[in-house]
């Protein structure tokens, strides 16, 4: 489906800081752990043309989910490979997590709204950009954590597999891209991780609430 001119106004900056944020996260956390292959290509910065995918980028803005360019690691350069693989993995999604955190909670402070999937008024331009902040940094988060390749999902769990079982996961990943955007296109990862999304969404604006002393055991 396409939308209208004022949606994607809404739409296109949240996408910009979603996809750069989660990029620039792989790139600084693998050389944290002692690689510097993204920061030599470049990619350790938050100049999101060094980051966007055509391809990702069309599907976020047509079904919600997408990804961006990869961030090129080398795991054999990190201090400790597994361990390295698993973190690096995990900051892309976790950092997404936090952004959307963190725009629920400046929604909440400047509007006194929170966001839901199944609620939307008219809002200005901050505040609808700030909602597709906490809407498209948590369906990217959740989309990343599907364990198939090349999402960051399938490096997590091949991080915690044994060397064995994990070079054959790995051989899997020349077709993941495909599977990927076969279920897309047929909208049944959306089944999926709508519940998902919306679950995740409450929680944060359940601690927003905490967090602000407008919630009461």
């Amino acid at each position: 489906m396409f939308f209208s001119g004022v949606d994607l106004l809404y739409r296109i900056p949240a996408l910009l800081i979603a996809l750069t944020f989660h990029e620039y996260a792989h790139a600084r956390m693998a050389y944290a752990w002692g690689d510097a292959t993204a920061k030599n290509a470049g990619r350790m910065t938050l100049n999101p043309i060094s980051h966007l995918d055509p391809l990702g980028t069309l599907m976020v803005m047509l079904v919600g989910f997408g990804w961006a360019r990869p961030v090129p690691i080398n795991p054999f350069h990190f201090r400790h490979r597994e361990k390295g693989l698993f973190w690096v993995s995990l900051a892309g999604p976790g950092t997404n997590l936090l952004l959307a955190f963190i725009a629920a909670l400046i929604l909440f402070l400047t509007t006194g709204n929170l966001p839901s999937l199944y609620r939307w008024a008219a809002p200005g331009i901050l505040e609808g950009i700030l909602i597709w902040v906490v809407f498209i940094n948590v369906f990217l988060a959740i989309f990343n954590f599907v364990p198939l390749p090349p999402l960051d999902g399938s490096k997590i769990v091949r991080s915690l597999l044994p060397r064995a079982y994990a070079h054959y996961y790995q051989s899997f990943e020349a077709y993941g891209p495909f599977l990927l955007i076969l279920l897309l296109v047929l909208g049944l990862l959306t089944r999926v991780l709508l519940p998902i999304a919306s679950f995740i969404i409450g929680g944060i604006n359940l601690l927003v609430l905490i967090l602000t002393g407008h919630y009461f055991l």
